[in-house]
């Protein structure tokens, strides 16, 4: 675009430019047709993005999550989240979940030079970059306390990409306190059912009980202190007993 500023339409739009239009040879009218050919899959990938939103909003709500209560967390960011994180007793603290899902500072030190922190490009980036959306979502508006965060955060000195950071660490922390509350909430049955369950059921199976045509001895009694080999020559006399007669 002129001066590399990006100009987006929408189909109706496009629709009405292109009705506008009057070719002035055959070449311009197949340029014509191809556009029209376009903007029939642009109205069809707009069909389909609205219906995979309006599925992911019905599947949020029927999970009932608190995540859509934090401010810039839409259905798409906690979809995101709750499909990444899956168990979130498997984090064993917010430090943890904050290093799995990048917004953890890593640690720059070297010699005698004073540590310093730079941004970590480790953990899930899917996970991040939904944290990051929700982060600009929260500055963009100036009620939010987000925004208010981040501006104390300059205020201390801090750039403008540090001052993201630690909103971004502070986003994550009140995710992860979300998803062990809509944890404890639902319990067995919930989002992490599978956990509970099997730390209720326990990890020590039970022996299988042998039914009677397992046992060896069949139809004989048992006797306290005798070995395998008394039982066998036992055996072995019955039967040369009962060839003798």
């Amino acid at each position: 675009m002129p001066g590399g500023v990006r100009t987006e339409i929408s189909a109706g739009q496009a629709a009405r430019l292109l009705e506008q239009v009057r070719p002035s040879d055959a070449v311009a009218g197949a340029r014509c047709e191809l556009a029209a050919e376009f903007l029939a899959d642009l109205r069809h990938l707009d069909a389909q993005l609205r219906d995979t939103k309006r599925k992911l909003a019905a599947a949020v709500r029927a999970s009932g999550t608190s995540l859509t209560g934090l401010f810039g967390v839409g259905p798409v960011i906690a979809g995101t989240v709750i499909g990444d994180v899956r168990q979130v007793f498997r984090f064993g603290s917010r430090d943890h979940f904050a290093a799995y899902n990048g917004t953890a500072p890593v640690e720059v030190s070297s010699g005698d030079r004073t540590r310093v922190y730079r941004l970590s490009l480790r953990g899930n980036r899917r996970l991040n970059h939904a944290i990051h959306m929700a982060a600009i979502t929260q500055i963009s508006h100036a009620h939010s306390q987000g925004r208010a965060y981040y501006q104390r955060k300059l205020a201390e000195g801090k750039t403008c990409k540090e001052a993201l950071r630690c909103l971004k660490r502070r986003i994550s922390d009140a995710i992860y306190a979300r998803l062990r509350a809509d944890a404890r909430t639902k319990g067995p049955g919930g989002q992490l059912g599978s956990h509970s369950v099997s730390r209720a059921a326990g990890l020590t199976p039970r022996a299988p009980a042998l039914r009677a045509s397992h046992s060896r001895a069949q139809g004989q009694p048992t006797i306290p202190g005798r070995t395998h080999a008394a039982h066998a020559a036992a055996r072995a006399s019955a039967r040369k007993a009962r060839r003798a007669t």
